[in-house]
């Protein structure tokens, strides 16, 4: 018995679920990685200055920035040495009044080739491999944006945006859960100033789980000590995030954006920088030096979180650690390529990973042609 509670520990944190209905904290959190390797180097501070296709993630607002073609992002990257992967493919549709924009993003979190070691022992005691199979537990969601000008002026332009979002995730054949959501957001454009506001989750997102076991399946669980898990719902309680943004002339070709954010979880406490019941504030910083339009420098700090001091496990002294990133980027014409070199874990236990994504701006010939004759 030892040994098939060994076997099936993984197998059990994955069906891990509770049977009510009830707020989880880090609920979907496979939607808080990020999107797009500008974002991800600068720390995930976005909700103030994202205007192009990635703002459908960060804030549905700033795709009024979509103003003139279609444009297409994409985005792979690998976690845990290639055991996490992670996709991201959004895109965004002006109208011709160049006032609305429409969006469809999908996101992709999944390990797959997970060992299925319930069958490994068999009844005699006797250990048979051909028994093990595989499976992937797999998160989706899709999201459908729109946004749209709200007001206009030399001074002031206002933009806000909405997203209706669909999840669904799976763990093999063994449970699957379908999810729906509401997002919210408006930017504030005054001179070199840019406010955000994001309301993720507004009408507490849901995930109805469903479980589908064998007789024989429920009969391994039971024997070693395991809950049989029922259908549940876990709910995503809301979240608010604030942004700041400014841009600094620092040049004739360059200049220096600047952005803070504010993560609000209501959840319950969470190691972060204020931590209360129920309300949690999480910064993030982000900076990017734009060399005409072209070449770009970026930055980011976030996921402040108190743990020991290296070492000193007797005196129990906590200091606080951070996750740093950086990245790159460079534009030509209407392809942009954007590199982040991010840290997944903090300061004191590094685990640092490679992330490039892709942004094109859908030109049409007829466009191209008229460009020409200028």
């Amino acid at each position: 018995m030892k040994s098939i509670r060994l076997h099936l520990t993984l197998f059990t944190i994955l069906l891990s679920i509770s049977t009510t209905a009830q707020f989880r904290k880090y609920s979907n959190e496979f939607l808080n990685i990020g999107a797009g390797g500008r974002g991800l180097a600068m720390g995930g501070a976005q909700v103030a200055s994202v205007n192009d296709g990635t703002a459908g993630y960060w804030n549905p607002a700033g795709l009024v920035g979509v103003k003139d073609n279609a444009q297409i992002n994409l985005m792979h990257a690998e976690y845990f040495a290639g055991i996490g992967k992670y996709d991201y493919v959004s895109i965004a549709f002006p109208a011709t009044n160049k006032k609305r924009t429409f969006a469809i993003t999908g996101l992709r979190f999944a390990v797959d080739d997970i060992m299925n070691t319930l069958f490994l022992v068999e009844p005699d005691g006797t250990i048979n491999y051909n028994n093990i199979q595989s499976f992937s537990s797999a998160d989706y969601a899709f999201l459908f944006s729109y946004a749209q000008k709200w007001k206009e002026s030399a001074k002031r332009n206002i933009q806000f945006g909405m997203n209706a979002k669909v999840i669904h995730r799976s763990v093999g054949k063994f449970a699957r859960a379908w999810g729906f959501g509401i997002d919210a957001g408006v930017q504030v454009i005054q001179n070199k100033w840019r406010f955000g506001i994001t309301a993720r989750d507004i009408t507490t997102t849901f995930n109805a789980w469903s479980f589908n076991f064998t007789e024989r399946e429920k009969e391994v669980l039971y024997l070693t000590n395991n809950e049989i898990p029922v259908k549940s719902t876990e709910m995503t309680a809301p979240r608010l995030v604030l942004g700041l943004a400014r841009d600094f002339k620092i040049g004739k070709k360059t200049s220096l954006m600047a952005e803070a954010n504010v993560d609000l979880t209501f959840d319950g406490k969470r190691n972060t920088i204020i931590s209360a019941d129920p309300v949690s504030a999480d910064p993030k910083l982000g900076l990017e030096l734009n060399v005409n339009n072209i070449f770009f420098l970026r930055a980011g700090i976030n996921n402040f979180q108190r743990a020991l001091a290296d070492g000193d496990t007797l005196n129990q002294k906590r200091v606080w650690i951070y996750q740093p990133s950086a990245g790159a980027g460079f534009k030509i014409q209407n392809v942009a390529i954007d590199y982040a070199f991010t840290n997944l874990a903090n300061q004191s236990n590094p685990l640092f990973t490679h992330v490039f994504s892709l942004r094109l701006d859908m030109v049409s010939d007829k466009k191209n042609k008229n460009k020409k004759k200028k």
